[in-house]
């Protein structure tokens, strides 16, 4: 009797584990218009890394004003990333800033982040859909968003600087070694890197 308990209890515990690994694997939601759905769970999926004050454009000030911004995929794509080096189809990235806060509780120097989000974006990977594979959709407060248009700097910009398959994994740090020994870093990454320590 108790055998039979267990191997019950077993078997219900692969059924929750098949079903947990199949909700992850669901890739992007869609309206009928091509609107992409928000992913509402996202902060249950893996951390990747988080930036403080990180911008692309030298010329950019901001003044009494910093920013945290956080990075977040989806498990089934962190998974595929790690036995591979690369991102799978219908990977999802999510980008969350947040307003970096100075002074509460017991905090007296340096910055965390504050519970105000600022912004989110989804970086999509999803060929069939996608001419370039991947598209950009900016939420901010919104359930949907559309598309960023192609001609945005985003696209252009991660085409010209990515680490691999045009995503910023140079600055995750536990995903750039695993790229680097899978031989997946991005010949335009490689020769910046190479430039830079000169």
């Amino acid at each position: 009797m108790l055998t039979r308990m267990k191997t019950l209890l077993f078997t219900g515990l692969l059924l929750c584990a098949w079903t947990a690994a199949g909700q992850a694997a669901k890739g992007p939601d869609y309206t009928a218009d091509g609107q992409l759905k928000l992913p509402e769970n996202y902060r249950e999926w893996i951390y990747l890394t988080s930036g403080f004050d990180m911008s692309y454009n030298p010329g950019l000030q901001m003044p009494g004003h910093h920013m945290f911004d956080n990075v977040f995929v989806d498990p089934a794509s962190y998974k595929a990333f790690i036995e591979t080096g690369t991102w799978p189809d219908k990977t999802l990235l999510v980008l969350e800033a947040r307003m970096a806060e100075g002074k509460g509780s017991i905090n007296q120097q340096g910055n965390y982040q504050g519970e105000e989000r600022m912004g989110l974006e989804v970086h999509v990977k999803d060929t069939a859909r996608f001419s370039g594979g991947w598209a950009f959709f900016g939420f901010d407060d919104k359930k949907l968003a559309t598309m960023v248009p192609v001609e945005a700097a985003c696209y252009s910009c991660h085409a010209s600087h990515a680490a691999v398959d045009t995503t910023f994994v140079q600055f995750y740090p536990t995903l750039l070694p695993i790229a680097k020994s899978k031989g997946t870093l991005s010949a335009v990454y490689q020769k910046e890197s190479a430039a830079a320590i000169k």
